[in-house]
């Protein structure tokens, strides 16, 4: 088994895809105009509109609903990134924080509400578990 895509439904899908695109320099591919998928080197973020839900099953989904999934990205420096967010960004949750865990992460919402959370590893386990 390998995971290959988080999806996440919305009201709006340009409008995500965009600040997607902005944020993370990726581009979309669009399928139709109610799904795009961004693809990174390990898996791909789709965004889908509300109309793709009763093709799984009527009401399984809302857009701007959720409180317990975090979208994180690995990025090489995370406070530069900051940086480049300022201003763009509306709903930063906290500036770049060094985790016990080992990763350096700044955490914001996306338009919809879903939390997004770039990351840095900085301790020596963190590099390690990271590295390619």
């Amino acid at each position: 088994m390998n995971l290959v895509s988080l999806r996440v439904i919305t009201g709006d899908v340009a409008r995500l895809v965009d600040f997607y695109e902005r944020a993370t320099g990726a581009r979309a591919s669009w399928s139709h105009e109610d799904f795009a998928e961004l693809r990174t080197a390990s898996a791909t973020l789709a965004i889908a509109g509300i109309r793709t839900v009763p093709l799984f099953a009527p009401d399984a989904a809302r857009p701007s609903d959720n409180r317990s999934v975090i979208i994180e990205f690995l990025v090489d420096d995370v406070d530069g990134v900051y940086e480049n967010l300022t201003g763009f960004v509306e709903d930063f949750v906290n500036k770049p924080t060094t985790m016990p865990w080992g990763n350096r992460s700044l955490l914001f919402r996306d338009p919809d509400g879903n939390l997004v959370n770039f990351f840095t590893p900085v301790s020596p386990d963190a590099v390690k578990k990271f590295a390619s």
